[in-house]
């Protein structure tokens, strides 16, 4: 059985997957403070509760883009599992059928994301990953990462917009009943949401122009499923691509 963690800067991500099928699916928050004995405490109480037994697993993979958080999830899954993780890096980008480029730059998600759009979809890819930022990654159909844009995430954008401003609120992001805001959070919601619904057609539409060629599409992070009901220019969503991506790359691996 594997045990896959992807460790984001707002939320660590785990999952526990049999054959094919992710068995349980766990989201926590990110927290960097946190030792490997606090990390330990609470995969051990949520294996309980999801009647997971820690001794069976085979295999531990791990990404993270929160460097100060790797070290102690890795002791973490050592004590926890008896297991050396396998850590994605660039020092195992030549054992996978992908072309990464700039391995010491791009983030080790994005390279597992690629994972599963190469395996998976045999298709050119774009995938649109709605987390703490909002990341474009576009994947040829023969597993060359072509190229990746970033821009603040939805949540980053109202959590900056509340913080830096003397009257404007934090509000739940959901579509406002009109483009032309009457309040307060409905203004910020239009601007936010169909804002933000702009950019992403934008994105599609200019990378297919540069490629000369149609993309399929994917959607996947939290907001994802919103912002997917605003705009007919997503294909798909998939809500553990990531997870899917560290299992391929463990497959390989093994």
């Amino acid at each position: 059985m594997l045990l896959a963690i992807d460790i984001g800067n707002t939320n660590i991500v785990f999952g526990v997957n049999s054959g094919d099928q992710w068995e349980k699916v766990w989201r926590i928050q990110t927290d960097p403070l946190k030792t490997a004995d606090e990390y330990e405490v609470i995969f051990r109480s949520l294996f309980i509760n999801g009647k997971v037994c820690k001794n069976s697993f085979t295999k531990v993979i791990l990404s993270s883009v929160v460097p100060a958080l790797s070290a102690e999830i890795v002791k973490m899954t050592k004590v926890l599992t008896g297991l050396d993780p396998i850590l994605i890096g660039p020092d195992i980008y030549d054992k996978l059928p992908l072309k990464v480029i700039n391995p010491f730059e791009i983030g080790t998600d994005l390279v597992a994301n690629a994972m599963t759009a190469f395996t998976k979809y045999e298709k050119d890819v774009m995938i649109i990953d709605f987390g703490t930022a909002l990341t474009f990654t576009t994947i040829s159909k023969e597993g060359e990462i072509l190229g990746v844009a970033i821009a603040p995430g939805l949540r980053t954008a109202i959590k900056t917009l509340a913080g830096n401003t003397a009257q404007l609120p934090h509000v739940q992001l959901e579509a406002p009943p009109s483009v032309l805001g009457k309040n307060t959070t409905h203004a910020i919601q239009s601007g936010i949401l169909i804002g933000f619904t702009g950019l992403v057609e934008r994105m599609i539409t200019e990378t297919e122009k540069a490629l000369n060629k149609k993309l399929l599409v994917i959607a996947t992070g939290g907001l994802s499923e919103i912002l997917a009901a605003e705009t007919n220019e997503i294909d798909h969503l998939e809500e553990n691509i990531t997870l899917d991506g560290l299992k391929a790359i463990g497959d390989i691996l093994s």
